[in-house]
């Protein structure tokens, strides 16, 4: 499949960016699936995980509808690890629910911002696509929103977990607002979202929520990631593909 992915146009990319992002991040809150704190958040939890999968699983048709040769079940477990394209902070793994909740929170409010601006594309199958997955997400955000409030005003040790999930997630914050020639060439055809944009409000929006937790704004980072939207990923991502595509990998004939 390589040779096709580095043939495919800014639409099928800027899909595939959208769809992995939701795909691996609803596969790392599978991982959690049965060890969530209680019972109730152990089902919110897989609920967040199965709408990701859900918007993702929606996109891949679509890129598979444009390519017109692959399935969706081709993007989704047939690519190798560099023909991913998303961004690294969904890749990181689930260290404990302070982790959990911080990747979740800081991912939340993006793709709240991204979803609530395609919904303005002037492609009608994205533009519905987020229309439909953004009241998902509205409660995505507001439950990582108040786990935010509970963990860091809560106790010395949620504060302490929850401070130190922020400080070591915040290196990868920058990725989701890099444009590279596919988000420009996007944004000017009318299809994609301008990021820098995005990058106020959710500068806004995460400052105001963290001020409201008694949270610190960590610093920014010294030094820039090479970003997993242009296939570069971290070193947890091959394990996830490991478990992702070893059954189509052992069985590739088998249906579903």
């Amino acid at each position: 499949m390589r040779n096709t992915l580095n043939k495919m146009n800014h639409l099928q990319k800027y899909c595939l960016r959208i769809a992995d992002n939701s795909w691996i991040l609803g596969n790392r809150l599978g991982e959690y699936s049965s060890k969530g704190p209680f019972l109730e958040e152990d089902l919110a939890i897989t609920n967040v995980g199965l709408d990701h999968v859900g918007l993702s699983e929606a996109v891949y048709k679509y890129v598979a509808e444009l390519d017109g040769t692959k399935s969706a079940d081709d993007y989704a477990f047939r690519r190798a690890e560099h023909e991913y394209f998303n961004i690294q902070l969904v890749e990181y793994p689930n260290e404990d629910f302070a982790y959990i909740m911080a990747r979740q929170f800081l991912f939340d409010v993006y793709q709240f911002l991204f979803l609530e601006a395609l919904v303005d594309s002037k492609d009608n199958t994205l533009a519905a696509l987020a229309k439909k997955s953004l009241k998902e997400v509205t409660y995505h955000i507001r439950r990582s929103t108040q786990w935010m409030y509970r963990l860091g005003d809560g106790t010395e040790e949620s504060h302490f977990k929850i401070q130190g999930a922020l400080n070591e997630l915040w290196m990868y914050k920058d990725e989701m607002f890099f444009m590279d020639e596919t988000d420009e060439e996007m944004m000017k055809a009318g299809i994609g979202v301008d990021l820098n944009v995005l990058k106020t409000k959710w500068e806004d929006k995460v400052t105001e929520v963290l001020t409201k937790a008694t949270l610190t704004v960590p610093e920014n980072p010294l030094f820039s990631l090479q970003y997993g939207k242009n296939g570069h990923h971290t070193d947890f991502m091959g394990y996830i593909l490991l478990d992702l595509q070893y059954l189509n990998s052992k069985y590739p004939d088998a249906k579903w």
